[in-house]
């Protein structure tokens, strides 16, 4: 992806295809957007709030890393639309790290400059949905390769279950 980042930055860039059985589309849209709610069932979560600046709403994101890495923070803006193609309701979310002056760097935790999501959910035909996203972030310092695998191979199917456990218990919190 030449145009989206001119240098090879050799970090990985995440596409990531699933499934959530009994989770309808507008349901994990929900789950998905709800901040608050976030904050109850992502273990990572350590401080997770909307605010506005200049009329733009901004997301600050603090995210628990293991000892002894640093944790890392984000400051990004996003949306979500429901859309129609060809029949088939989609439920897109786009998020994008911006730099904010009135949300500055904390000491002791490294700012994610480079942040990009997209996420696509649709149903699946039954009572659950299929999920896209695509990922890519540039944690910065030094990130050993030993937890860079483990985020891969099991910190994503983990969070996916995460997600799936908070869409069944969301109507019973809200």
């Amino acid at each position: 992806l030449p145009i989206l980042f001119p240098q090879q930055s050799g970090l990985y860039e995440y596409k990531i295809f699933g499934g959530l059985a009994d989770c309808p589309p507008k349901l994990c849209a929900d789950v998905y957007m709800d901040l608050n709610f976030r904050k109850q069932w992502d273990q990572y979560v350590k401080e997770l709030y909307e605010k506005t600046y200049d009329g733009e709403k901004v997301i600050y994101w603090e995210v628990k890393y293991p000892f002894p890495l640093s944790n890392r923070d984000y400051v990004y803006i996003r949306e979500c639309r429901e859309m129609d193609v060809d029949g088939r309701k989609i439920w897109v979310v786009l998020a994008q790290s911006v730099s904010v002056p009135q949300c500055p760097e904390k000491s002791g935790i490294i700012r994610v400059k480079s942040y990009k999501q997209s996420l696509a959910i649709e149903s699946d035909g039954k009572t659950g949905s299929k999920v896209y996203m695509y990922y890519f972030d540039n944690p910065g310092g030094m990130i050993p390769s030993w937890l860079v695998n483990w985020a891969a191979k099991s910190g994503v199917p983990t969070f996916l279950k995460d997600m799936q456990k908070a869409c069944r218990n969301y109507s019973k919190s809200t």
